[in-house]
Formats: structure tokens, C-alpha cells, sequence
């Protein structure tokens, strides 16, 4: 996880070690087995552990209680996955610690994205796989995407794994724990619960929002689904049934964000048909949930202190489809805007095509929704977004950028890009560099192609050598580094509001914070050298700040006043 190690422990693996089992058909995109490494550099790792968020309304485990470790890697939508097991477990009993030498279970939330995330994955598995010999660890569970992909594998090549949990099967951490779910809900727990989950293991569990047999999809969805779109038979051990679970307002939940932040996800699949891509496979249909559910949730949260939020989903514009709404986000934004003392409220991601004026039209009229959107574009080169199964071209998208611009004046734009997809020319790549210094984006990340097995573009002829990728990735970070520096220059003399996250983790001297152009974990850094007439911060507290300095991605700023 991309994460604030302010909050987190850290676990350090300090030595080389013989990596003992063989991963054998685990493959990244050149064909190599992840387990052909024989040593490895071990590294630190985020073992996650519940904020202070919780201190107040967990109840203190029994002294028998197991102790369980936690480490969640990928993406937000992953680490409320984890969020949502920790709480699970929590109420049924377990004890919940940030060192995994003193943990009997340990659990590794695994993202298999690109190969870069089953490599980290893979790696953190076999590392913690050594507490079963060195620490206390009795058992090693592992979740999540790579156990979607993998199943079989993970059980067949790493003996030390105990148990597996798919990204539909969040219930079944208590089952693979040796834990049983409380006869009736406790008022401990963050979020109560109303209902006993029923486990299924190695199927998709019932409770939550959604089951697989009674609940609606988009139309695109049934679409996608009988062109072939969620196909998994050739993967190792995977369910023929997709995960169709949703967690809900009465799910217990462990934050693992700072007290004043939180994510809710108010969509889980995909329908779309990007050929790079295997979320729909590896997460099923898109599903929403129920609008009063996420309400419902972001109040119980803002009357506990958090006091940011973000939306997020695969695609978040696509919310309430399923359920018969029409600019269902836009409705969404307008509800949670409406709560008290909610300052910050921002969506992760949107889909350039379901960008509306109506939900231009909301984030404009409510000062607390975040003036940010985050726009993953892949390209700009027409030829390639249709070999991606995307559409769009860089005339569409600056019409869409211009229309943004023009409704919400100020507002921060951030996208991200992948090169060196099959068959990108030299022409395509022209277009896609002429097209970001056109558009001038304020946050911008390039990925490289990950040629992952079971997607459409697994197949396709034109694949571009790997040194010509990272060559194309470079030029593109560098055309952005001096658009980002031009933009930085312009932030001087401001004044923002600014959430204080705490101490820097370069240097004590210097503390960071985010604005509301700065999405968690993802942007460019805020510091803060200067207190003003303060003597301290609070962290998760809010000031008045004004930015003194700027460099390439990262400012810095005094403050003014506060806390606000």
C-alpha cells in the first residue's frame, strides 16, 4: 500500500534470504516465474493497525484472544477490504497488533494489478511466511486479488499459507482465523452490526448488499458478461461464480487512516471492456450500494471526528446505474455534501465519457466538495484507446478538459497514462506527448504496459520492447516535471486551507499537510516550516495556511491561523 508511515508499523526483514518454495506458474509478462529469484533484499513492508479513530469504540479482546498482524497492499479500495476483515475480526474476539513478531495469525492483502504488484505481493507473503519459524506465528492467511488469480498456486507453491480469502469472501477471514462471528452484534464495534455473516467458503458470500442470485446489473454489464468480459476458466482454482459482495453501513470496520480522513466504496467491480485490464475478472460486475447505506456510513463516520472523505470505486461515475439512477454520483455528492461538519468530500475515479454537467454543476455549488477530479485518460492516440477498448481521442478529451475548467474555476486535474501498449507507433506516442502538453494536467502518473495473462490485450500483436517503454515513460515524466513546476510557481502567495497529517517522514523539522488539491497518498507533498504565531500542530486538524515556496510537485507553506 502507498501509505502514511506515520500511522502504520513498520516490519523489517533486514537480510538476504534463499526464498524456500518455488512459485512455479505465477508468471509476469515476460514469462518469468516469480520464484526464479533464489535471494531476495528484504525489505520494510506496512503492517496496517487501526487508528485512533478506534480507541473509543472497540471493546478490549479477552485475554485468550488470538493476536492478529495485518499488511495490505495496492489500492484504497484493497485497504477497505482490510479495514472491513479487521473489523470482522475485532468483534469476534481478536486481538489486532502492528508487529508481526508478536502475531499468532498473519494476514497479507494481496493486489496482483500489474506484475510490479504480484512481485511485491509475492514477496511480502514469502516474508511474513518466516514468522512462522522465527515469530510466534501459527497461521498465514492471504487475500485479496492475487488470491482471485491464484488460488491453487498460492496453495500448491507456498505450503506455509494456511488459508486463502478472495476478494468476495471478506467473512471467510473469521473461518480461516478460527474464529466464529458473535451471536448477537456487539455496540462496540465501529459501524454495528445487524446480521451473522454466512461463510461459504471457497464461494461468494451472502450477506452484505448484494447476492449473487436477487440483485440487478447494469446493462453493460449483462452485455460484457455474454461477450466473455468476466471469463476466468483457465485461472488457477478461481470460483466459476464472480464475488459479488458489498460491505455496508452496518459492517464492522477498523480505520486504518488518520482520525480525520476515511475512504467509503460505493462501488466494487467493473463492466467496462478495457482490454488491459482483469478487475472485472478479478472483482466481478459493477455493483453500487444502496444510496441510504453510504449516507448512512459517511454520517456514523463524521459523528466519530473523521472529517474528510473520499468516494471511491473502479469507476465512481457509474454509481446507482444498477440501481435505476440517473446522475447518481451527482445526487450522492449532493446528499453527503449536506452533512455537518463534513469539510472535505472528493471521488476516486472518473470515467472521461460519464463526466456530466449536472455532476460538474454539484461540485461546483458545494464548497466542501474537494475542486479535484481525477481522470484516468490510459491515452490520447485514438488508434490506441480503440485497440484498449476505450474510445475517446485528444480532441474529445480537451473539449471534456475545457468544459471542466470553465465550470469549476481553479479546479486541480489529475489522470494517468500507460505506455507502450501493443502497437503504439512512434506516431501514437507523438500524439500522446503533444496531447499532455496541451492539456497540462496538475497531477499525472505513467504506468508502463503490464502484458497480464487473461486480458484482451494478452493476444494482441506490436508488443514494444521493455527499454523502449521505460524510454517513452521518462520523456513523458519529464514533459511533466516542467509543466508541474510552471503550475507550482503559480500556487505562491495563496492562501488554502490545509490539513496538518504530522511530522515529515524526511526530517522532524518540517511537518506535512494536503489541501484540497492534494488527493491522500497519491499527490505531490504539502511541508510546513513555519507555525506562525502557533506553538505546535495538531495532526488531522485543519489551518489557514500560505504557500511560501514551490518546486517541481511539492510546496511549501507558513501558517496563518487555525486550527480552524
Amino acid at each position: 500500500m502507498r501509505g502514511n508511515s506515520r500511522r502504520m508499523g513498520r516490519v523489517t526483514l533486514d537480510k538476504n534470504e534463499a526464498i524456500h518454495p518455488e512459485i512455479n506458474n505465477i508468471t509476469n509478462s515476460q514469462g518469468q516465474t516469480y520464484g526464479e529469484t533464489k535471494t531476495r533484499q528484504f525489505r520494510e513492508y506496512p503492517a496496517i493497525f487501526p487508528s485512533q479513530y478506534n480507541e473509543k469504540v472497540t471493546k478490549p479482546p479477552p485475554p485468550t484472544a488470538p493476536t492478529v498482524g495485518f499488511i495490505s497492499l495496492g489500492c484504497p479500495k484493497n485497504l477497505v477490504d482490510s479495514e472491513v476483515m479487521m473489523g470482522l475480526l475485532d468483534r469476534a474476539g481478536a486481538r489486532l497488533t502492528s508487529h508481526p513478531e508478536e502475531a499468532e495469525i498473519l494476514v497479507v492483502n494481496t493486489c496482483s494489478f500489474i506484475d510490479t504488484a504480484k512481485q511485491e505481493s509475492i514477496d511480502t507473503i514469502l516474508e511474513m511466511a518466516r514468522y512462522k519459524i522465527s515469530g510466534r506465528a501459527k497461521k498465514l492467511i492471504v487475500a485479496g486479488c492475487l488470491v482471485e488469480r491464484y488460488r491453487d498456486e498460492i496453495r500448491r507453491s507456498i505450503p506455509e499459507v494456511d488459508a486463502v480469502v478472495g476478494t468476495g469472501e471478506l467473512e471467510a477471514i473469521l473461518e480461516s482465523a478460527g474464529l466464529q462471528a458473535p451471536a448477537a452484534p456487539s455496540h462496540f464495534n465501529i459501524l454495528t452490526g445487524s446480521h451473522v455473516a454466512e461463510i461459504h467458503h471457497g464461494k461468494e458470500s451472502l450477506s452484505g448488499t448484494h447476492n449473487f442470485e436477487s440483485k440487478a446489473s447494469r446493462p453493460e454489464g449483462a452485455h460484457r458478461e455474454q461477450q466473455g468480459r468476466f471469463r476466468r476458466d483457465d485461472w488457477q482454482g478461481a470460483t466459476h461464480l464472480l464475488p459479488t459482495y458489498l460491505y455496508d453501513e452496518t459492517t464492522p470496520r477498523l480505520l486504518t487512516t488518520p482520525k480525520s480522513s476515511a475512504y467509503i466504496k460505493i462501488a466494487e467491480g467493473c463492466d467496462h471492456p478495457c482490454s488491459f485490464c482483469v478487475i472485472p475478472n478479478l472483482r466481478g460486475k459493477f455493483r453500487s450500494r444502496r444510496f441510504e447505506s453510504v449516507v448512512a456510513e459517511a454520517e456514523q463516520l463524521v459523528a466519530r471526528g473523521v472529517r474528510e472523505i473520499t468516494l471511491i470505486g473502479q469507476d465512481t461515475t457509474c454509481y446507482g446505474e444498477d440501481l435505476g439512477l440517473k446522475d447518481g454520483l451527482a445526487q450522492l455528492l449532493d446528499s453527503l455534501a449536506a452533512i455537518p461538519n463534513l469539510r472535505w468530500l472528493r471521488f476516486l475515479y472518473a470515467y472521461p465519457n460519464r463526466i456530466t454537467s449536472r455532476l460538474l454543476d454539484t461540485i461546483t455549488r458545494h464548497e466542501n466538495i474537494c475542486k479535484y477530479i481525477d481522470l484516468p485518460l490510459q491515452h490520447a492516440s485514438p488508434t490506441v484507446l480503440k485497440r484498449m477498448k476505450r474510445g475517446g481521442s485528444a480532441d474529445i478529451f480537451l473539449k471534456t478538459l475545457e468544459k471542466v475548467r470553465a465550470t469549476i474555476p481553479g479546479v486541480a486535474l489529475r489522470t494517468s497514462f500507460i505506455v507502450g501498449f501493443p502497437g503504439e507507433s512512434s506516431s501514437d506516442f507523438a500524439l500522446l506527448e503533444e496531447f499532455i502538453g496541451e492539456a497540462r494536467f496538475d497531477w499525472l502518473g505513467v504506468f508502463n504496459y503490464s502484458d497480464e495473462e487473461g486480458s484482451g490485450a494478452f493476444s494482441l500483436d506490436g508488443k514494444i520492447p521493455k527499454r523502449t517503454i521505460e524510454a517513452r515513460k521518462r520523456r513523458l515524466m519529464k514533459l511533466q516535471q516542467s509543466i508541474s513546476k510552471r503550475a507550482k510557481q503559480n500556487w505562491v502567495g495563496c492562501k488554502l486551507v490545509v490539513l496538518a497529517e504530522g511530522e515529515s517522514e524526511e526530517t522532524p523539522l518540517l511537518w506535512e499537510g494536503r489541501t484540497q488539491f492534494h488527493a491522500p497518498e497519491i499527490d505531490g507533498k504539502l511541508y510546513i516550516n513555519d507555525f506562525g504565531s502557533l506553538p505546535a500542530l495538531e495532526p488531522s486538524r485543519f489551518y489557514l495556511a500560505q504557500i511560501t515556496e514551490a518546486y517541481d510537485y511539492d510546496v511549501v507553506a507558513r501558517i496563518l491561523s487555525g486550527p480552524l
